[in-house]
Formats: structure tokens, sequence, C-alpha cells
């Protein structure tokens, strides 16, 4: 069974149990907040995920982290229960998964924003508008800076592409002087 397949079970359960208790929103956060601390943390990172340290050792380290960090009995069980399945490298896909369940439960889309200069708030916040009024969705989106879009602007939310680029426009234009 695949890596993906694995974590939308795991991120199944847990988003059902979170449901449950009224706790998604919360859930997400706690298991984001482990997940950062993990990516800027490589020596913890590597102690929690390589193979070749026994579990018990491991367990004890998980245990200082969740006694430190304070999450609630539902993560905490579900990292225990993903330290004992081996499943732990799993833990970046297994967020995605449950970031996916919990916003489409909230009618949410999550959307990305290219541009070749960065955008200020306002602008930013007119293009989530217009983007959340043709989806007749919430959009959350991040923003990234590609200097090869030349100017304008390039939206990805879910499977659709919104592009007004500058680099495109030209590309059409090449194209149709090309073709006469």
């Amino acid at each position: 069974m695949n890596r993906k397949r694995i974590a939308r079970r795991y991120a199944k359960a847990l988003f059902e149990l979170a449901r449950e208790q009224g706790r998604i929103e919360p859930v997400g956060q706690e298991l984001r907040e482990l997940y950062d601390l993990l990516a800027s943390n490589p020596e913890l990172r590597t102690t929690l995920l390589t193979p070749v340290l026994p579990r018990r050792v491991k367990a004890e380290v998980l245990g200082a982290l969740l006694e430190r960090l304070g999450p609630s009995d539902l993560v905490a069980n579900f990292l225990r229960v993903l330290l004992e399945a081996r499943k732990l490298p799993a833990l970046p896909d297994i967020l995605e998964a449950y970031d996916t369940l919990a916003d489409e439960a909230a009618g949410r889309v999550r959307g990305e924003v290219v541009t070749a200069l960065p955008l200020d708030e306002a602008e930013l916040e007119a293009i989530r508008q217009a983007l959340a009024k043709r989806l007749q969705k919430e959009i959350v989106l991040s923003t990234r800076q590609s200097p090869e879009i030349l100017g304008g602007v390039m939206a990805r939310v879910g499977n659709l592409v919104f592009d007004a680029s500058l680099r495109t426009q030209l590309q059409r234009l090449r194209d149709s002087l090309m073709k006469g």
C-alpha cells in the first residue's frame, strides 16, 4: 500500500475522531505545530524517524516532546499510534490529507497565487475575493514569486488555473502572429 493511501487512512481516522469531539480545526493546528517543530529541528526529526533506534527510545523522546508541547489527548494518542505502527514518517502526508478533509468539511479550497513581484495585502485580498465569488467557496491563498511569468498574475485553485500572466499573453500573441 503506498504512503499517500496509508496517510489518507490515518488522516480520516483522526478527522472522524476530531469531528466527533467538535475539534476539527484545533486538532489540525496541533498536528501542524508538531510537524513544523519536526521540520525545523533536524536532530529531533532524525531521532524520531530513523529506523535504527529502538521504539522504546523514540517513545521516550516523543513522550518528552508531548509533555513539553501539551497537545490534546487525541493528538498525543494519535502520535503514539503512529510511532507504534512505524508510520511517523508519513506525518507530512497525513497532515496534508487531514487539511484536505478539514477544508472540505468547512467548504474551503486552497490555492496559490504566483506573481513576478510581491503583492500587498489589498491586492491579495482582491484576488481572493474574486476567486471566492467565481468558485462560490471560501478560498485560502498562499503566494509565491516567480520572475518567469514576467508580470501579471497566475492563480491555481484545486485543479483550476487562472492565468493572466504576461508570459502567457505574449505566448498567445506569438502563436497568433505565427498562424498569420
